[in-house]
């Protein structure tokens, strides 16, 4: 388990067997720690996922943690969407994914059998804000809009923002907590992180960076593309279909996720985010998995 063997060939395959207890945690941290590459490992399920990543984190005391990529955990077309932490937390692994070469990436047989946005969906969407930089707080609000996040009256949880005359404050995507943004007239004079329950400060900041407000677009080309694909793909009338009228409103109504191949011309896989020499490590049979995450 401190030196476990590794496929010497594309398309090679090894079984590592007598890995009992928290042995298969301890041999993916020393096989990240070894490996100039990145290692993925796919569990049966979001429960075994969620394990694996504790023992992980312990094993990686003082390296860098693993990514996690979790599924929605919400049933497939259900009246229900995902939280916004998860998205966060699917979105921020994404991103990272775009120039991460070697660690470790933790996700499941479900995640792996999604549909997602193509790369350019999390590369081009993101917004930066830096101390010194100039723009109009409406022009602001109208970005933040455009990326797909919610207006409050408190930035409480991911994708949210609230704007109180030259004070903006905004929970980026993908970030751990909210920042506030103080202006002066169009420059942002001081950026500090903020604790979103006690609404204090927690520090300063030189800047931040905040991902798309979702895994889909909400833009005017994105909504028209969304309707003529529900049109093609359903024999129902779309005014009978809630997620179709609120879609055409510009919102996202629960449960949209499940329909997010309708908002793109073409959409992308886990695949398609990782590096070509990343080693795969799967947990038990994928195959049978993925089956049973598709019963």
């Amino acid at each position: 388990m401190f030196a476990p063997p590794v496929p010497s060939a594309p398309g090679e395959a090894l079984r590592c067997g007598r890995l009992y207890g928290a042995a298969r945690a301890l041999a993916l941290a020393e096989l990240a720690r070894r490996e100039r590459r990145l290692v993925v490992a796919v569990a049966p399920d979001i429960a075994a996922q969620l394990a694996l990543e504790r023992e992980c984190r312990f094993f990686l005391d003082g390296a860098e943690p693993p990514l996690s990529f979790p599924d929605w955990e919400t049933l497939p077309y259900d009246t229900a969407s995902p939280h916004g932490e998860i998205v966060s937390q699917r979105l921020r692994a994404l991103a990272e994914l775009g120039g991460r070469r070697r660690g470790l990436l933790l996700t499941a047989a479900p995640a792996l059998l999604q549909r997602l946005c193509p790369p350019a969906h999390v590369r081009d969407g993101a917004l930066r804000l830096a101390r010194g930089d100039e723009i109009e707080i409406d022009a602001l609000r109208a970005r933040l809009d455009a990326l797909g996040y919610r207006a409050c009256a408190q930035a409480r949880e991911p994708g949210e923002f609230a704007v109180r005359g030259s004070v903006v404050d905004l929970f980026p995507m993908g970030a751990e907590r909210p920042c506030r943004l103080d202006f002066l007239d169009r420059a942002i004079d001081s950026l500090r992180h903020f604790d979103p329950e006690r609404q204090t400060s927690v520090g300063a900041a030189e800047a931040v960076e905040a991902l798309p407000g979702r895994e889909f677009p909400l833009t005017p080309a994105a909504i028209d593309r969304f309707r003529r694909s529900f049109r093609n793909a359903f024999d129902a009338p779309p005014a009978d279909s809630p997620i179709y009228r609120g879609v055409s409103d510009g919102l996202a109504p629960a449960g949209v996720e499940y329909y997010l191949p309708l908002f793109f011309e073409r959409t992308a896989s886990l695949f398609d985010y990782l590096p070509p020499d990343a080693l795969l490590a799967c947990w038990g049979d994928p195959a049978a998995a993925a089956a049973a995450a598709l019963e």
